[in-house]
């Protein structure tokens, strides 16, 4: 199994067609640096396809997702350019669930 400790969303959309080089200059150019065990998850501009680059440590592995009659829940540019997501929350987003409900972010602090 691939570890990953920590896991990026990147709120500006990307090109699918995007080959491993091209997904990895886009991490370097919004993340800083492919960092080991992250990763990095990009969707299209109609948040029905996504990417996930993920660096082991070793090497690159480039994995897509396709949603066939819905959307991913995509957060805007207004969050900033990137979003840390717990695994919680990774598995809820794959799904296409609205992850921003799920662990941490589902927490009631007023009423």
């Amino acid at each position: 199994m691939i570890r990953i400790d920590t896991i990026w969303l990147a709120t500006e959309p990307m090109d699918m067609r995007a080959g491993t080089d091209t997904a990895l200059a886009r991490v370097v150019a919004v993340f800083g640096a492919a960092k080991p065990h992250c990763a990095y998850l990009f969707a299209n501009r109609r948040a029905n396809r996504m990417k996930v680059l993920v660096h082991d440590g070793v090497g690159i592995w480039l994995a897509a997702r396709r949603l066939q009659q819905w959307r991913f829940f995509w957060p805007g540019a207004r969050h900033g350019s990137e979003v840390k997501l717990d695994a919680e929350q990774l598995q809820a987003l794959v799904l296409g669930l609205p992850w921003q409900r799920v662990g941490s972010g589902g927490v009631i602090s007023v009423l």
